[in-house]
């Protein structure tokens, strides 16, 4: 009998959780409510801010509108999308770091990811200054040209205040306080509309772009002060130190999983900005254009969801690593995934559902109406897959391996979506639809590649690399760091 047992103690563990008690079950659900609603406000506000600033710079006129629209979208290829991507590396650093206990490295991680992200401002900076002569050798319009940068040169503290806010973000959500960031968004978004109101009328468009880094500092000064504050009471973390007691060793972990971020969000970001190109080059361009911006405008409520529940799946799957918990993490990956589907088809059908209401809220013209209704019909479809998808890429960034999601977005977006959209969409001459349907074909191809490599993942030898990503004495041996920190993409699963 002991014999037995023993044999049985030396069998692996088995990849995925066979089964949940209801206690289990029910605790695992509680605590990813509590990460994951505060974090939908918080999108939402984000969303909110948006649509705020468009609305008040369409009472500016047609120029000023599609200037700073323009300017807006340069900013968010060129600057944000980077600096949010540069910080996705602090979610399974300060994750684990908080799950084995280990404030020194929080404290550390926060610090650089903010030097990181102001150095990263710098030539992010020269390009917003030099918009106008960029915008105007791809062929822009100089008016709008000019107004673009206008409105850039005006934003530009928002890089600065952006290199500090995501990174307190990432380094309060990691440790489950989230319901901070969420009272201070939504009091910034409060405070948004009186003073766009204000400098609107004083300054115009420099008084908007405005408007929006006066809202992010808001937000910037909150989290900062609550960091202080929570730190140094009775029993806080601000005593732990290592606030710069940075090493070469933190600083190459930093950036071997900053890079990978990096490229995944850039490379998802950039694939919708390419599909918005695309449907200007349409034969009925104007419409198309009008249909798809309402559409992805109903996309970005959701995406408010996705992006909170990868930030939960992130979060729980690098604490119960870092706290040595493989069984507890891929438990929670297990019921992340499960949650992402349920409200990959909730989603879904709400959007089905409310395909015949959205475009009249936007236009009365009755083309670009039936091209909605048409449109968001097939764009639920891709919002099924959408969900899953985001909390897959949410748990291997929690595992400290966002280049498989990077592999994935590369091939999924760029060497089947975008060929296979162009072709149905030009040769085939399906339009709209057709850029879409080349779409759908790619997230559920990164959807499956995803799949297949947390499938894989052996989460004993997952917890045991969080032991020495979390560790304060670093590996010496590069060959071995480096075999630890960049596997190859289906060895490191085996």
């Amino acid at each position: 009998m002991e014999q037995t047992s023993q044999e049985n103690s030396n069998l692996p563990p088995p990849k995925w959780p066979p089964s949940f008690n209801h206690t289990a079950l029910y605790s695992e659900l509680k605590t990813q409510w509590r990460i994951t609603v505060p974090l939908v406000a918080m999108n939402l506000t984000w969303f909110a801010k948006i649509a705020i600033t468009t609305a008040f710079l369409g009472r500016l006129g047609e120029l000023p509108l599609a200037g700073a629209t323009l300017g807006f979208t340069f900013a968010n290829v060129t600057g944000f999308s980077v600096l949010n991507g540069l910080c996705g590396a602090m979610e399974p650093i300060c994750g684990q770091a908080f799950g084995a206990k280990n404030f020194r490295l929080l404290h550390k991680t926060l610090v650089m990811a903010i030097s990181l992200l102001l150095a990263v401002s710098v030539p992010v900076a020269f390009l917003w200054i030099n918009v106008d002569k960029i915008l105007i050798h791809f062929g822009q319009q100089r008016d709008i040209a000019i107004v673009a940068k206008k409105y850039l040169i005006c934003l530009l503290p928002d890089l600065i205040i952006t290199s500090f806010l995501c990174p307190l973000k990432a380094y309060l959500s990691t440790q489950n306080l989230t319901i901070p960031i969420m009272f201070s968004s939504a009091l910034a978004v409060a405070l948004h509309v009186p003073v766009n109101v204000l400098l609107s009328r004083a300054k115009g468009l420099e008084g908007i772009s405005m408007a929006v880094w006066i809202t992010d500092f808001v937000v910037m000064a909150l989290l900062g002060l609550y960091v202080l504050v929570a730190e140094r009471r009775k029993g806080g973390k601000w005593k732990e130190g290592g606030w710069w007691e940075q090493g070469i060793g933190e600083w190459t972990r930093l950036l071997r999983l900053s890079g990978p971020c990096c490229l995944t969000t850039c490379l998802e970001w950039w694939c919708y900005e390419i599909l918005v190109l695309l449907t200007g080059r349409l034969p009925n361009a104007t419409q198309s254009v009008g249909v798809i911006a309402i559409v992805l405008n109903f996309d970005y409520l959701l995406f408010s969801v996705m992006l909170s529940l990868a930030t939960c799946a992130s979060v729980r799957v690098s604490n119960e690593l870092g706290a040595n918990q493989p069984k507890i993490a891929y438990r929670s990956a297990y019921v992340s995934l499960v949650i992402s589907i349920l409200s990959g088809f909730a989603g879904g059908s709400t959007m089905a559902a409310a395909r015949g209401i959205w475009g009249p809220l936007y236009s009365h013209n009755r083309g670009i109406v039936r091209g909605v209704k048409r449109t968001m019909l097939l764009m639920s479809i891709i919002e099924v897959v959408n969900f899953p998808l985001a909390v897959c890429g949410g748990i291997v960034r929690g595992t400290a391996r966002p280049w498989l999601g990077m592999y994935a977005n590369i091939f999924g977006f760029y060497l089947l979506a975008l060929p296979v959209g162009v072709v149905l969409a030009f040769k085939v001459r399906l339009g709209l639809g057709g850029l879409l349907m080349g779409f759908m074909a790619g997230v559920v191809a990164c959807l499956v590649l995803l799949l297949v490599f947390i499938a894989r993942i052996n989460w004993d030898n997952e917890s045991d690399k969080a032991q020495i990503l979390t560790s304060d004495q670093l590996e010496v041996d590069d060959q071995d760091n480096e075999e630890h920190m960049n596997p190859k993409p289906m060895d490191a699963i085996a």
